[in-house]
């Protein structure tokens, strides 16, 4: 699927992305402080070169718990340096403390008196070298057009597995072409088919350029809240639109996707699923695919320093945003310098 760019006018910049683990740093920003005292621990760790269930399983592990047992706010990246929070039950603090092992340590263990659930966070702040990048200038026009316009707000290639057949594998599934019994991983390769869906609305609206203003009958969400609304007076709803008060959103198709879209952005919708070789009812009663609205467009500030190995960029996302989306519109299609 192509994926349109929000700067096509703006040329790419020639850059190494992740040639060494330390050029991707992100560090998990949590929702809430751990409070002192319960019966789980929350642990802070920092890893290189692990995936975060690999981490998880590493210190389940280390501490005697069912790696079923821990909780966790979000998934980071293995080719990179990162820092986030877990959660460990019945675990003492001096148990954690210190620990280190191949590619991970313990930053800091606090009690907490309930477990770290997905979605517990405020966001991830990014710290990324584009490496080989010395036209500062270039990147700066990028970088302020993006803070202006907004960032798309693409699922990235990490989303569909390593081969990138894991929505085409989704797709299997609603069609009752394969069955898979593990719950976890039906679950995950659906949640790829939907994100498939909503990188296929969110390219379409961007090339007939009404990803950034609202439709009538567009699903709004408040960006500082969460909150849905439709939008039933496209006038009035523009200008909070524009100043990233809300976005208008996309689909994650499912049962529990409320509320509706209706008129022309149902239709668009609709046509989406159709695209990806589906029927809007083949995600009516999926269990593994309870659906929900996610913003199209969000707002970002781009800080960015030069050094001698290339161009730091700092910024800062909501959970489930991805960088790659920002580095994808600074890098283009440039070819890598040598």
């Amino acid at each position: 699927m192509e994926l349109p760019y929000v700067t096509p006018e703006l040329p790419g910049v020639s850059a190494r992305i992740k040639a060494i683990p330390e050029d991707f740093v992100v560090d998990e920003i949590p929702l809430y402080p751990a409070a002192g005292e319960g019966d789980h621990l929350f642990v802070r760790v920092e890893k290189r070169g692990l995936d975060t269930l690999q981490l998880a399983r590493s210190l389940a592990n280390a501490f005697g718990v069912s790696p079923r047992e821990v909780g966790i706010a979000g998934h980071k990246d293995r080719h990179a340096v990162t820092t986030q929070w877990m959660s460990f039950p019945g675990v003492a603090p001096e148990k954690a403390l210190g620990l280190s092992g191949e590619g991970f340590r313990v930053l800091e263990a606090v009690r907490h008196r309930n477990k770290l659930r997905m979605g517990h966070l405020r966001g991830n702040r990014f710290r990324i070298r584009l490496r080989g990048a010395h036209d500062v200038e270039a990147v700066e026009r990028i970088a302020r057009a993006l803070e202006e316009r907004g960032l798309p707000n693409y699922f990235g290639e990490q989303r569909f597995g390593r081969a990138g057949d894991n929505a085409a594998m989704g797709r299997r599934i609603l069609r009752g072409e394969e069955r898979v019994r593990d719950r976890r991983l039906r679950s995950l390769l659906v949640s790829a088919l939907q994100s498939e869906i909503f990188n296929r609305l969110l390219a379409r609206r961007i090339r007939e350029g009404n990803w950034d203003r609202p439709l009538f009958g567009d699903v709004l969400q408040k960006l500082d809240t969460g909150g849905l609304f439709v939008c039933e007076d496209p006038e009035v709803d523009l200008p909070r639109v524009r100043s990233f008060e809300c976005s208008v959103t996309g689909p994650l198709p499912g049962p529990r996707m409320r509320p509706q879209p209706h008129g022309e952005p149902a239709h668009l919708e609709e046509e989406a699923i159709r695209d990806a070789g589906l029927r809007p009812e083949d995600f009516s009663s999926r269990r593994e695919a309870p659906g929900a609205r996610r913003p199209l467009r969000l707002p970002v500030r781009i800080a960015l320093v030069s050094d001698p190995e290339g161009i730091v960029l700092d910024f800062e996302l909501p959970p489930g945003a991805y960088a790659t989306s920002l580095l994808r519109e600074i890098t283009k299609d440039a070819p890598p310098p040598p």
